[in-house]
């Protein structure tokens, strides 16, 4: 989880058992969000599809806007892990960055609906909730900013200093559009077949041998 997490309350003190039962919640939800939309959504249904009782559910969060952010949440929180498993294999910059892009592709393929949410739904949350979520949003493109500072730093890329931030963004909507684009890409490409042309756009571009 990206350090900006926001606290929801829980009547639950098992920090394990709150995590589990969130995630079967967060699980249910996403499917009757994208089924459904998040306005017309109740959070009955919620309990009801998540197989626990609504009493139950507000035992765990406290409102809707909770389980749409925990679903926000969720999604930084996988991708974050995925990058940090790369920086562990890697040589240097260039093949850190292609390693993380493979595995960012990867979960967004994994969770398409999630991602969906992200952008078509969050407009529903609190101001201050939706500035968590677009904090956690930038904080992952940190991290890719800072894999290509690293190849930079190694002589592995080559790119200049100001379009750092950029290509890093780059990244992140190439990922997301196989998600958004999914009606036409998935046509004519596997995940495998998108995400080895774009890494082979990718390395063109920061002039990576």
């Amino acid at each position: 989880m990206t350090n900006d997490a926001k606290p929801i309350p829980s009547r639950v003190l098992d920090p394990q058992k709150v995590e589990a039962r969130r995630l079967q919640i967060v699980q249910a939800a996403v499917e009757l969000f994208v089924e459904k939309g998040f306005h017309k959504t109740t959070t009955r249904e919620i309990a009801k599809a998540s197989g626990i009782g609504i009493g139950t559910l507000y035992e765990y969060l406290q409102s809707k806007e909770d389980v749409l952010y925990l679903v926000c949440a969720y999604i930084h929180s996988e991708v974050e892990k995925r990058l940090t498993e790369a920086r562990l294999q890697a040589e240097n910059g260039r093949d850190l960055l292609v390693q993380s892009v493979r595995r960012f592709f990867a979960c967004v393929d994994e969770l398409q609906n999630y991602v969906l949410l992200i952008y078509q739904e969050t407009k529903s949350l609190p101001p201050d909730t939706l500035k968590l979520v677009l904090q956690q949003e930038e904080a992952i493109t940190q991290l890719f900013a800072d894999i290509l500072e690293k190849g930079r730093a190694d002589g592995s890329i080559q790119l200049a200093p100001q379009h750092v931030k950029l290509m890093a963004h780059n990244i992140i909507v190439l990922g997301q559009m196989w998600t958004f684009r999914r009606w036409a890409l998935h046509r004519h490409y596997t995940l495998e077949e998108y995400t080895e042309r774009q890494v082979k756009l990718l390395l063109q571009e920061i002039h990576a041998p």
